[in-house]
């Protein structure tokens, strides 16, 4: 005889808005306030079934998929939810949603963070279907980031993304003058995890290419403001490119020149002086084209007038 009280599995029929969304992702939506290493084990031990069947962690759900989702307990301590938090919006549609994020909150759960702001933002809105990232922004650099709120904007954002469609452009104050006012880098990155098991990035033959295009817009008798334009994506890139090249980013503490951040912190420097300040694409549903700005935060903003003057030569020519 079973034992009706013992906890079972469900079937969850996926919708049109989870089409083409990774498995893994899919259930640490489902499963909140479970941890992600468990979300993993059930899925290696064979307890999701996808149609019956064992699926891997990168599977791509397809509309009208059947997925078994196995009992699972949260324990006492993971039950703290995120805070219904709503930032800054720059741009919404029903399938887009772009906010000004603003320096230390991270994207998303995760590396001795609970909370960041995709978990904020569905906390904000529990009505919304769907809300994804469409790429990353470091937990420190400040600016726009793009939302999808369809699954097909999200599909065609990952596609746009990755064949160099989306204008990302960013601004930086960082140490020294260039030797010239244009010029791009394109030492190749390859990511590596240190000592201590925290993720980094260096310049290395082998790696993945990399192109970061520089255009001097301001400079003092130490510093230089920086608009940078990506031509790839690569983690940390813009940081690692800069350091390399001798200008590392102001108060980057894992690429920086740590002694001139202790120097700055004592006059208010206190994070990363990386913006993404501008963005420009097509909308991935609609096809017309969206250009948007985000201004400097208050702090990266009068640090950059007490050096350059009043207009913070954020426009470049």
């Amino acid at each position: 005889m079973k034992d009706l009280s013992k906890p079972r599995a469900t079937w969850l029929e996926v919708g049109e808005e989870s089409e083409a969304q990774r498995i893994d992702n899919f259930l640490i939506r489902q499963l909140k306030g479970v941890p992600k290493s468990h979300v993993y084990r059930v899925l290696r031990s064979g307890e999701v079934r996808v149609n019956s069947g064992r699926v891997k962690p990168d599977y791509r759900l397809k509309a009208g998929d059947r997925v078994r989702v196995p009992p699972v307990r949260v324990s006492a301590g993971k039950t703290s939810r995120a805070n219904p938090i709503e930032f800054p919006i720059v741009f919404e549609d029903p399938a887009v949603l772009v906010v000004d994020k603003p320096s230390g909150v991270a994207v998303h759960g995760g590396s001795g963070v609970s909370f960041g702001v995709i978990e904020q933002l569905r906390a904000a809105r529990p009505e919304a279907k769907m809300l994804e990232l469409a790429h990353r922004l470091d937990r420190d650099t400040s600016g726009l980031l793009i939302i999808a709120k369809k699954r097909s904007a999200l599909v065609e954002l990952h596609r746009m993304l990755r064949d160099g469609e989306v204008e990302k452009i960013y601004v930086a104050v960082v140490k020294g003058i260039p030797a010239n006012k244009r010029f791009d880098i394109t030492e190749p990155l390859h990511k590596y995890v240190n000592a201590k098991g925290e993720r980094r990035v260096a310049v290395k033959g082998g790696g993945m290419p990399a192109v970061t295009r520089i255009n001097l817009l301001q400079k003092s008798k130490d510093v230089s403001l920086l608009e940078l334009r990506l031509l790839t994506g690569r983690t940390h890139q813009i940081r690692v490119h800069l350091a390399h090249a001798g200008h590392p980013v102001l108060g980057d503490a894992k690429y920086g020149d740590f002694e001139l951040n202790r120097a700055l912190a004592r006059q208010g420097v206190k994070r990363l002086f990386l913006h993404a300040r501008r963005l420009a694409l097509k909308h991935p549903v609609e096809g017309m084209r969206i250009v948007l700005e985000s201004p400097l935060a208050d702090d990266m903003r009068r640090f950059c007038q007490s050096r350059f003057g009043p207009d913070c030569g954020t426009q470049g020519d």
